[in-house]
């Protein structure tokens, strides 16, 4: 079985971008990424996307981005998985350098928000819940955060402050970083004075509309060997659970989060304190919270006590979200796990200017779909 490696990576600005469509936000990032690799073309294409075939009518992806990039011939096909669809396209892509069908590949996440009213980008978001069990009720993916944030700060007896901390570091990290789309810092205060959402999670607790394309190209080891881009080997694993978070055990446990993260800690034989770097999937506060505890990086109830401590800041000792996270980087849907993925391998290559976190040679990206019902930790390593 071929070993991955991460070749190369392509950005757009995350924004709303009113004047360019959803297939050029993709080829754009596609381009950068080959450019950035050094490749003209590749064995296969594979684009995750959440929300293109609501907002856009658009589906059948691959065969789009394959025919814009001039690629048409080789095999190109869309990947869904919620809000995990990109980290679900890099993990059927590994699968493909691994099995050794495929020499390059390239893997894409796209969505464009902006094309929907705010009530139609609420509505959508409601594919990653089971329709006939909550979407039929009214309940968003918002007010689902709302009830588990409630539950979570009686539970533990902590206060909404502590937890809203969390985008309060993500902005911190922001700052000057070309494709955020937030890239300025907020005080707790602005957080705390935020209108609801759904009481308690706040509105800047939460991420916005969003437009932006994010791609990697990926090689197996004997080709990653002829290339002089920087590289960095990728491991990728995944686990699924109950769909509503109000079915399982522990509504305030996320276990497919830490059976993936256990199975990626294992195949890339590293442990928990071997993570130097971790990008985190805070589409809510909560949300980030609850990850940190199910990956086994806090005990439960005790996330908020690393922010606090400023041990995820870009000088702690397990820096998190060092390009902003869904919060200030942005949170383009179905795009976030590529951007995940794509920043930590700047950040491995030393290429995350001001961000720059120099004594990593290991991180982690952690991608869920709806409610932690999917879960793809990807890890990767410095190539020396």
């Amino acid at each position: 079985m071929s070993r991955v490696y991460v070749a190369g990576v392509g950005l757009t600005k995350v924004d709303e971008h009113w004047k360019t469509s959803l297939e050029q936000l993709v080829t754009e990032a596609s381009l950068k990424a080959l450019d950035d690799a050094g490749l003209e073309s590749v064995d296969a294409i594979y684009v995750g996307s959440m929300l293109s075939e609501i907002l856009q009518e658009q589906g059948h992806l691959g065969a789009v981005l394959a025919e814009e990039l001039g690629l048409s011939g080789i095999p190109a096909m869309s990947v869904e998985a919620a809000t995990a669809s990109g980290a679900a396209s890099i993990y059927v892509g590994a699968r493909e350098i691994e099995s050794g069908r495929a020499k390059a590949v390239l893997v894409a996440g796209v969505d464009k928000m902006s094309d929907g009213m705010a009530e139609e980008v609420t509505s959508a978001l409601m594919v990653g819940e089971k329709q006939e069990y909550t979407g039929f009720i009214g309940a968003t993916f918002y007010s689902l955060n709302a009830l588990i944030y409630s539950l979570y700060m009686k539970r533990y007896d902590v206060s909404q402050e502590k937890i809203a901390l969390f985008p309060v570091l993500c902005h911190e990290h922001s700052v000057g970083v070309e494709h955020a789309q937030y890239p300025f810092k907020i005080k707790l205060e602005t957080v705390m004075n935020s209108p609801y959402i759904a009481e308690p999670l706040r509105r800047f607790e939460t991420t916005a509309i969003a437009d932006g394309a994010a791609a990697l190209i990926l090689v197996g080891e004997e080709f990653a060997s002829k290339l002089k881009s920087p590289k960095t080997e990728l491991v990728i694993e995944a686990a699924t659970d109950y769909v509503t978070p109000f079915q399982r055990e522990d509504p305030l446990w996320f276990p497919a989060l830490q059976l993936a993260t256990t199975k990626a800690l294992e195949r890339a034989k590293i442990s928990r304190n071997e993570v130097g770097i971790i990008e985190i999937f805070d589409a809510t506060s909560i949300m980030a919270v609850i990850s940190l505890e199910s990956s086994g990086f806090a005990s439960r109830g005790e996330a908020w006590r690393l922010l606090e401590n400023g041990e995820l800041s870009l000088s702690g000792s397990l820096p998190c979200n060092t390009f902003g996270g869904l919060k200030a980087r942005g949170h383009p849907a179905g795009a976030t796990g590529v951007y995940q993925v794509a920043e930590l391998h700047l950040q491995l290559t030393n290429r995350a200017k001001k961000n720059q976190v120099d004594r990593a040679i290991t991180g982690m990206a952690q991608t869920l779909g709806g409610l932690a019902s999917t879960a793809f930790v990807t890890i990767l390593k410095k190539v020396m």
